[in-house]
């Protein structure tokens, strides 16, 4: 266990978070999906948060990631999908017409912290057998 300091905390926190592009399009394609993990890893050193594993399919993203308590979940996810939709979205002018409602991801999203019951490896193995398995969905216990 890495405690993480903060200037008030010291924190071990962990989370698996999932999210799909809008209509769950298939976007992430080339070039828009090494945007979006491009991104991801600069949006997580500005704000200081780890990013420990990532995937990113055609339809949704896996992030396993550590940030500081002074952030909620949702505020994460939050900063994650609409500073990359703002990106992408003047980047790839085509993703735009894509996806006609004019936003890039879903509302929606899923979180997991790590606990007792699913361990960091657990996680990590998770995504990283999910890219090997492609489009078939996979259980995690």
């Amino acid at each position: 266990m890495v405690l993480q300091r903060a200037s008030h905390a010291v924190y071990d926190t962990k989370y698996h978070l999932v999210w799909a592009p809008k209509y769950r399009k298939w976007v992430l394609r080339d070039a828009v999906r090494e945007r979006v993990r491009e991104l991801f890893k600069e949006i997580a050193d500005h704000h200081g948060f780890e990013i420990e594993e990532m995937e990113i399919t055609l339809d949704h993203v896996h992030i396993f990631l550590s940030f500081p308590p002074r952030y909620s979940i949702s505020k994460v996810v939050g900063m994650l999908k609409s500073i990359s939709a703002s990106e992408i979205f003047e980047e790839f002018p085509k993703v735009k017409k894509e996806l006609w409602g004019g936003e890039f991801w879903e509302d929606g999203y899923f979180a997991r912290s790590v606990g007792d019951r699913v361990t960091n490896d657990e996680i990590k193995r998770y995504i990283q057998q999910h890219r090997d398995r492609k489009w078939k969905q996979m259980e995690l216990f």
